[in-house]
């Protein structure tokens, strides 16, 4: 797990056991939100990416509910004051597109050209241009519990990144299992 810049196999390591830790202590007195956020803040730094989206799967209607996320669009104020983004859930029992295609297949993955993705459908009017994608669905035994995003990272995304980003989404599996899942 070697990385291309100033983050050693050592310091991402150390800093992959801080956030398990500091995530199992937070499960007891913060709330989603806060959780979500540092989720968000290690998913970026870890990977040395611009934009991230942090979503949990609604475990009454399926939806995919993004909690922390980079602003990409004008409308993004619009969904941070209202406290999530939320993407229904097809009637098919599908996602659709480039941010839906982990949460459909469970798979994790990166691209260093979303716009010619084989699911991708484009970007709405106004958002930044996304020139890499990766995407990793956040699962605990098996279900599918949410979703971590990155984008356009200082440097290609590699299987390092890859690694890094489904440690993390480990982490937050386990958070979401207790917080959401368990209520």
């Amino acid at each position: 797990m070697e990385k291309n810049h100033n983050l050693t196999k050592e310091i991402i390591a150390r800093d992959l056991k801080n956030l398990n830790d500091k995530l199992f202590h937070m499960l007891n007195y913060s709330s989603l939100k806060e959780i979500s956020d540092l989720i968000l803040e290690e998913s970026t730094r870890l990977t040395c990416s611009k934009y991230c989206y942090v979503a949990f799967v609604d475990p009454k209607n399926g939806d995919s509910v993004g909690i922390s996320f980079s602003h990409l669009t004008t409308g993004c104020q619009y969904y941070a004051d209202l406290g999530e983004a939320r993407f229904k859930i097809r009637k098919d029992g599908t996602y659709g597109g480039l941010l839906g295609y982990s949460l459909d297949t469970g798979e994790s993955f990166f691209t260093h050209d979303p716009k010619n993705h084989p699911v991708a459908h484009g970007l709405p009017p106004g958002h930044e241009p996304i020139e890499q994608f990766l995407s990793v669905a956040v699962k605990h035994e098996g279900e599918i519990l949410g979703q971590i995003v990155l984008a356009n990272p200082e440097e290609k995304y590699g299987p390092e990144d890859l690694e890094i980003a489904e440690k993390i989404a480990n982490n937050y599996g386990l958070a979401l299992k207790e917080i959401i899942h368990q209520k």
